[in-house]
Formats: structure tokens, sequence, C-alpha cells
């Protein structure tokens, strides 16, 4: 058989997301956010329990195992810390075992850091953003917590965790009664409330759990939720930002505890990025940052069905 040689994405597609890139460049010139690279690969990283790394292995001096960025978030901030200033990327990303309509193991995320500003001065820029190349209306503000009552009724934190098993049993789960408490509402939030979101405008999801958030601060008036925020357009998710987390001795029991989560799942554990953890102790500066899904967007801007259709090459084609 002859092997798929040809893209998967038409030339005006390509030309579509070149003009993207320029559009988004542009917009960041007039605000004077500066734009940066960082490295592919890594030592450590972050170890969310949902997220699986790639990683190959250095031979040369010094030969270690190298982790490829599930995102840019980690080196960004140690730039942040030695001062850069505001600071944005667009950057290729890598997470194992995505794969699907809207899921590629290898995508391009735009990241970009505010410091200076809060969770909320960082909803107002995205908002414009996306005004500015979807040409859509302001977004609309909802909280997680109203939410997840408006559309089941539930309570996120105060329902029974048993309560949240059963409701996630309808989605054909293999041992619903099993799953953790975060594991059920991220289920419930995919399945059931994810397609009804951003059908007129775009909505802006605010206050997650902080068991959701290991980089983002908690919300001082109440440490249960904390200032992480997702925005949704056409029933897709397309950002998650934070008002970041700057305490270090915070930041790594974080950490640890998430690496302790991975173990009780038996999933694999990595080392963390010693480097970051250097780098927030020597200070990071008050801001906000967010991760924006590029192919998505791009997906959305031109009606595409499947996100082979905004790359050259998918996997599986690559």
């Amino acid at each position: 058989m002859t092997p798929q040689w040809q893209p998967t994405a038409t030339l005006k597609t390509v030309r579509r997301r070149a003009r993207l890139y320029h559009d988004i460049r542009q917009f960041f010139a007039e605000r004077e956010v500066l734009e940066v690279e960082t490295p592919i690969l890594s030592a450590g990283c972050v170890p969310e329990p949902t997220i699986e790394p790639f990683y190959t292995h250095y031979h040369g001096p010094n030969s270690k195992r190298l982790f490829l960025q599930t995102s840019p978030e980690l080196a960004m901030k140690r730039l942040l810390a030695a001062g850069y200033g505001a600071l944005f990327q667009i950057s290729k990303v890598f997470r194992d075992g995505e794969a699907g309509r809207w899921h590629n193991p290898e995508f391009t995320l735009l990241e970009w850091y505010r410091p200076g500003f809060n969770q909320h001065d960082l909803i107002q820029e995205v908002d414009e953003l996306l005004q500015t190349l979807l040409h859509c209306p302001p977004a609309e503000h909802l909280t997680y917590c109203a939410l997840f009552k408006q559309h089941t009724g539930l309570h996120p934190l105060d329902s029974p965790l048993s309560t949240l098993q059963d409701y996630a049993a309808q989605f054909d789960i293999q041992n619903p009664h099993q799953l953790e408490r975060d594991t059920c509402l991220q289920l419930i939030l995919s399945h059931q409330i994810e397609p009804q979101l951003g059908q007129l405008c775009p909505t802006v999801i605010t206050d997650f759990p902080a068991s959701q958030a290991a980089l983002a601060r908690k919300r001082a008036d109440n440490p249960q939720w904390a200032e992480r925020f997702e925005v949704y357009w056409q029933g897709i998710e397309l950002a998650n930002g934070f008002y970041e987390l700057t305490d270090f001795v915070e930041q790594r029991e974080r950490f640890e505890q998430e690496l302790a989560t991975r173990r009780r799942q038996n999933a694999p554990t990595y080392p963390l990025d010693e480097h970051f953890l250097a780098a927030l102790e020597a200070g990071l500066p008050d801001c906000a940052g967010v991760a924006l899904g590029l192919d998505r967007l791009l997906m959305l801007m031109i009606g595409a069905t499947h996100i082979q259709e905004v790359l050259t090459f998918s996997v599986d084609s690559a």
C-alpha cells in the first residue's frame, strides 16, 4: 500500500492559519507584549493526572530523559521571574494518547502572561482577542458552581460523592463508583455541559474547584475555589487561564499532591521541573496567564469538522 503522503489541510486553510498567526502577532504588538520562544524539551513536567507526556532520551554529555512540553507554561514563567515582562508564545506542544475529532497528540497553543493582571483583567483581554479574530459578541460569564447547578441541579463540592458517581454512570463509564470527585465532575462537564456552552457568544467559566487548578491561586475569600477560568465557543473549550500561584512552597506541595494522585491511580510518575520551582522561589511577579488552542480556533473559524482538516499532516500521516 502506498503511504498517504499528501497533506490533510488544503492550501487555502494553510494560508488561513498564516493569516491567523499574523493577526495574533499584530494584536500583541499593539499591546507591547513580547513574543518569545522556549525549549520543547525539559527535564521535568507538570504531574497533572489527566495529561500524559511524551519523552525521549538524550545520549550526549550528561545524558538523561527529557520530556516534550505539554505546555510552555513553566519555561515562560521562568522568563517572568527573570524580569522579561509581558510575553506570548505560539508553540507546538505534545500530549500522549490524545487523538480524535478535536485532538491530535501534537498541536499548537497560544500562551501569554501579563504581569500586574488578575484573572478578570486577563479574561477581558481574551475576550478582546476573540472578538478581533472571530468577530463574535462579547463573552458571557458564569461561575463553575452556578453552571453545575443550572445544568444538573448538583453542587460540585457539597453533593455526596456517591450522588456524583450515580450521575456519571449515565455516560457509560466503566466502574463509575470507583471514580474520584474531580473525575466525576470532569465527566459531567465534558459530556453534558460543555456542548451547550458558547452558542450565541463565548462563555467564560470562572472559579473552578481548587483541586482542579494546581497552578492557580485559591480565592482569598473561599479557598475551596481557585481563580481559574475556561473559555468556550460553540461547545468547544478554547482557552484555560489562571491568576497564577506565586508561592513556591504551596506550589511544590500541590505538585506532590498530584504525584500522590497519580500513584493512587497506578499512573506513571515523572520528575518535577526543579528549574521552574527554583525560579518561583526566586520570585514570580503577580501575574495572570492563559493558553488558547489554535488548531481548535482555526477549526471553528473555517467550519472544519475534524482537526486533521487544519493540520498539514495529522498523526496518522506524519
